[in-house]
């Protein structure tokens, strides 16, 4: 019978074990706690596959054609760059880029890649964890503000999970952050 015990007893105390391990891994930390390792590190993985890069990076001419300029990196479009009046969609051309990669114009008008280091005047450095993910399930800047405009293509991403979405969050905010204003969206010439 005391073997019958100890074992059962053996048996409870590692699935607890078990049980707690998982729920650490699981649960987020607590507000202002730093995230772990593993999180942002996955964080930086999805932002590398989730293609961030490549408009909120600008590009620039390298020795083997544009690249995106690590030095601003996820800075979004460079303040300096005044955009011109963009040229006329005509069939079967649509919309339009800069050199940069970091504004479009359309039908929408011209929209420019939001900064997303974490300076907290120019970039996310005020955001919550909340706030981002509620601005790409919703398609709103900060969840509730003016739609995240073309080509940015949060229908893709809402379907993130909620825990990749924290990571690349938590990623994010890791980065350096670079103080640089994004201009506001322009609307379209009939809408002014």
């Amino acid at each position: 019978m005391k073997k019958q015990t100890i074992r059962a007893g053996a048996a409870v105390a590692v699935l607890g074990c078990a049980l707690a391990s998982t729920a650490r891994a699981t649960t987020p930390p607590p507000p202002g706690a730093p995230d772990p390792p593993a999180t942002v590190a996955r964080g930086e993985y999805l932002v590398k596959i989730m293609a961030c890069h490549d408009c909120h990076t600008p590009w620039t001419m390298g020795p083997r054609g544009p690249e995106p300029d690590m030095t601003r990196m996820l800075a979004g479009h460079p303040k300096e760059m005044v955009v011109t009046p963009p040229p006329p969609g005509e069939e079967p051309w649509s919309w339009s880029g800069s050199a940069t990669n970091t504004a479009f114009a359309g039908p929408w008008g011209v929209s420019f890649t939001a900064n997303l280091t974490p300076d907290p005047e120019t970039g996310l450095g005020k955001w919550t964890e909340a706030t981002f993910i509620e601005a790409l399930r919703t398609g709103r800047h900060e969840g509730q503000g003016r739609p995240i405009l073309p080509p940015m293509p949060y229908p893709m991403y809402r379907q993130a999970t909620d825990e990749d979405l924290r990571a690349v969050f938590a990623y994010l905010q890791s980065i350096p952050p670079i103080r640089n204003r994004v201009p506001q969206p322009i609307d379209p010439p009939e809408s002014r």
